[in-house]
């Protein structure tokens, strides 16, 4: 290949870097929600057909998300590149067209390319991939324009170490929760108004096609036209098809009712006080042993500490008493929508804390806390949680950047040789 001009080279690295960190942002969202991604195949299992590959969930969620990952440090810090624009354009070559059926079909309206960091809609998701390719051709094309700067065992040990990092986010979200919460119930968000919806906001619009008969022939009208002042004609059928959504509440789809079907939901975030919420999205796929220490742990906090504790799940009533009622529980289990309950935590089961309708802690089954750790100065207790979180992100970002400004120093130093 013939070799190219300074400026020319500085553009084609401006391209390789940009398609490189969309793939680390892509596989870095859905790795830190390994549990988020899994969901999201499942959901394109059912609409394909495919429910035989759902134990295989998971495994797609973490190796996919990790490859993309590296494939994305790979083209973006010039680390074994060559291989990196391989897989960048294996990668595109299998999506793009995918995302052109799912365009056209729409059997999910998310694609989860993002997860929940950036939804998008299933043409947005093709349109963005139109551009990623165009971005990942020209890389591939001028992949042996560049020189490597280091030697092939150092660049392989560097992405060796960025997959133990990634898989490493993988774990912690699986053993706790994700470490970055891009959900709308995240820590500090108020249920309350994330159910609201604005005087203005735009409603769902409908395309509504009557059928009326007269005469034994049938015809269609729209709602503008229909004879509704022609007692000749009679009403048959009524279709309608939705045009274009409307605003969605960020949380429309939370309601907590009793199997009976009364709603109680604004009973718990009404609260004034603080309220429990156990969340088992199937109680019968919950880990052993996690209800029955839930429940000991509930006993001091409802009898001695006076404080809200609930249950919600998915799960029927016959379900819920083969796995529940046996405990002797201290608290009851209401129901709930599955998927409502898949994005309130990913744990099952998990723990939410309120306060007013606001949620101020979230904890898997083995992380609740002791009775013995609340008290009346909870809520400072989690904001200062809140707060070392941060500092640990803090920490974490500055390590990253003495790591960037390390490797950019020596990709200064190999494009200065070249």
């Amino acid at each position: 290949m013939t070799p190219i001009g300074k400026h020319m080279k500085m553009l084609l690295i401006i391209i390789r870097m940009a398609a490189g960190f969309i793939f680390i942002f892509s596989g870095f969202v859905k790795a830190v929600d390994p549990l988020g991604s899994a969901f999201k195949f499942q959901d394109y299992f059912t609409a394909f057909n495919l429910d035989f590959l759902f134990d295989f969930s998971l495994f797609f969620s973490i190796f996919l998300s990790a490859l993309e990952f590296i494939v994305g440090i790979s083209l973006f810090f010039d680390l074994r590149h060559k291989y990196g624009a391989w897989g960048a354009l294996l990668f595109m070559s299998l999506f793009t067209p995918l995302t052109f059926v799912l365009a056209i079909t729409n059997p999910v309206s998310d694609c989860g390319c993002f997860g929940d960091a950036l939804i998008l809609t299933n043409w947005q998701t093709f349109y963005k991939n139109l551009i990623i390719l165009s971005l990942v051709l020209i890389t591939f094309y001028y992949r042996k324009q560049f020189l490597p700067l280091y030697k092939a065992g150092t660049e392989w040990l560097v992405l060796a170490c960025f997959i133990v990092i990634i898989t490493g986010f993988s774990a912690y979200g699986l053993r706790h929760l994700p470490l970055i919460d891009f959900r709308p119930y995240n820590v500090g968000a108020s249920v309350i108004e994330g159910l609201a919806i604005p005087d203005n906001a735009e409603p769902d619009l409908y395309s509504t096609t009557l059928t009326y008969e007269k005469n034994g022939i049938l015809k269609d009208f729209s709602e503008d036209n229909f004879p509704w002042q022609d007692s000749s004609w009679h009403f048959v059928d009524q279709e309608s098809v939705l045009l274009k959504e409307g605003y969605r509440a960020p949380m429309h789809d939370f309601t907590i009712t009793s199997f009976s079907g009364e709603d109680i939901s604004y009973d718990v975030l009404e609260n004034p006080g603080y309220s429990f919420l156990v969340v088992s999205r199937e109680l019968s796929g919950t880990a052993k042993g996690s209800l029955k220490k839930i429940n000991e742990l509930a006993l001091p906090y409802v009898l001695e500490k006076n404080i809200g504790f609930y249950g919600i799940t998915a799960s029927g009533v016959d379900e819920t008493e083969k796995y529940w009622d046996s405990l002797y529980p201290v608290f009851k289990f209401y129901s709930c929508d599955e998927t409502c309950l898949k994005t309130i935590i990913r744990a099952n089961p998990g723990v939410l804390l309120l306060k007013e309708g606001v949620i101020i802690g979230k904890w898997t089954w083995k992380d609740m806390p002791e009775a013995a750790e609340f008290t009346e100065y909870m809520l400072a207790h989690q904001i200062t949680a809140i707060r070392k979180n941060r500092d640990r992100w803090k920490i974490i970002t500055l390590s990253s950047l003495i790591l960037l400004i390390w490797i950019f120093a020596k990709a200064r130093t190999s494009y200065a040789r070249t």
